[in-house]
């Protein structure tokens, strides 16, 4: 049946290749491109093959190195594409679709490092008690002047104007309007992949804009973010500019975040379970909240993956630095807006937009799971600025990895050997990182040492 709704939606779109999908540990597109044919023959033969090893590939594009978390004899294995996400590429002249895969060994044992595979397993945890997550992302970017030479700092774009932003134009209307056109092709580009973004903002940086999606199941929401972020920047090139999620692409501007609203539907009922009968909070949403306190410092580097990540999370940044909770204050880590009990819900406001969506819908949620599984009291909430309260999230990528490692009941939620090679892929990254000599150094060192 599935074969068939594929050899349907081809014939029917006139359909000339296919872009076969998987996203990377850094949420990176990786996969193939293929003639319809031979898409529809791979498809039935388990010929969509590619090594296991493109799930450690670091964000340079370089395979980790001794890591264990691969077979050492480098065996293929092959791509199983969700009929449910082929869509439409509406940039390219060529009619062309792309397809998000899952990947299987040949035994057809799923890929444990693939970071699809990793959400769906916290997704089927939710599943064995018979709950049901729900979630909407709100993720931020920044558009920037083209950039060639890496050695200089970033530029945000211009507009319309002509005339670059001089400072924050948070919810600023002409400020976002300014960049019509770009914003008309990002709206034309999602609704011809039939993407559920909903409102649009203009936030604090200058250039700065924020994309709300509407609520729903987070696999779907994961995969939407994911060609998302590949719109954007196609959209930006396309006015010749570039869209960047870095978590902070400037010294001294806000960083860029992917704030994440949770909830937790009973299955059978469909009643949201974070409000008791009376509408006030309940047990299970004080735990989840509980959970992400305790957790949230170990699953960090799912959330805030970078070296730049932490250039973000730092204080007087508008960004939280602590695990704290709160109703409606966008100071805290863990924000419960004010809402009706059906829409009962906390916004983790502690991942970034660099963040790959499925590891950190994935690291969010597995917080709040392992909360309810273990009934873990949160903390009062807190009145008055958050900020005031010391920085107790780990402030570097190393510190992260050190608490995921020592923090078994997250590491078996996720999965140990998906844990072993995220890490392994992430310290390849800062080895790399420590060998570059950077401006600050160059400027500050050269002749004062």
């Amino acid at each position: 049946m599935t074969q068939s709704r594929f050899e349907e939606w081809l014939s029917e779109h006139k359909i000339s290749e296919v872009e076969c999908l998987v996203a990377d540990m850094n949420g990176t597109a990786r996969g193939k491109i293929l003639p319809p044919k031979k898409f529809l023959s791979g498809n039935r033969s388990r010929g969509l093959r590619i090594p296991e090893e493109v799930f450690t590939l670091t964000i340079n594009g370089r395979y980790t190195q001794d890591t264990r978390a691969v077979s050492d004899s480098a065996i293929d294995i092959y791509m199983k594409p969700d009929v449910d996400t082929i869509r439409f590429v509406p940039w390219y002249q060529e009619p062309t679709a792309q397809v998000i895969c899952d990947a299987f060994h040949l035994d057809d044992r799923p890929v444990e490092i693939s970071p699809r595979h990793v959400l769906k397993r916290v997704l089927q945890a939710y599943k064995d008690k018979g709950w049901k997550p729900v979630i909407a992302p709100e993720l931020e970017f920044y558009l920037v002047k083209k950039n060639i030479d890496p050695d200089y700092p970033l530029d945000a774009a211009v507009g319309r104007s002509g005339r670059k932003e001089p400072g924050g134009q948070a919810y600023g209307i002409d400020a976002a309007n300014d960049f019509d056109p770009i914003v008309e092709d990002i709206y034309d580009f999602c609704e011809a992949q039939e993407l559920d973004v909903d409102t649009l903002s203009h936030e604090s940086g200058p250039a700065q804009l924020e994309i709300n999606f509407n609520h729903g199941d987070p696999l779907e929401l994961a995969d939407q973010v994911f060609l998302f972020k590949r719109t954007v920047r196609q959209a930006a090139l396309k006015h010749d500019m570039y869209a960047t999620f870095m978590a902070k692409p400037h010294q001294n501007e806000p960083g860029s975040s992917m704030h994440i609203h949770q909830s937790v539907m009973d299955i059978k009922t469909g009643k949201n379970i974070f409000a008791s009968k009376d509408g006030s909070p309940a047990k299970l949403f004080l735990n989840h909240i509980g959970g992400l306190q305790r957790y949230l410092a170990a699953a960090l580097s799912l959330c805030a993956p970078n070296v730049n990540s932490y250039r973000r999370l730092v204080p007087d940044s508008d960004a939280p630095t602590n695990v704290h909770w709160a109703i409606d204050n966008r100071t805290v880590s863990l924000r419960v807006p004010s809402s009706d009990p059906s829409n009962t819900r906390v916004e983790n406001r502690v991942p970034g937009a660099d963040a790959n969506p499925y590891l950190a819908f994935a690291a969010s949620l597995a917080c709040g799971y392992l909360g309810m599984v273990e009934r873990i009291k949160p903390s009062e909430p807190v009145e008055g600025s958050a900020y005031r309260y010391a920085h107790t999230l780990p402030i570097s990528l190393d510190e992260s990895l050190d608490k995921l490692n020592y923090t078994k009941a997250l590491k078996q939620v996720l999965g140990e050997k998906f844990c072993e090679a995220y890490n392994d892929v992430k310290y390849e990254e800062m080895q790399n990182y420590r060998r570059v000599i950077s401006s600050w150094e160059r400027e500050f060192l050269l002749l004062n040492v």
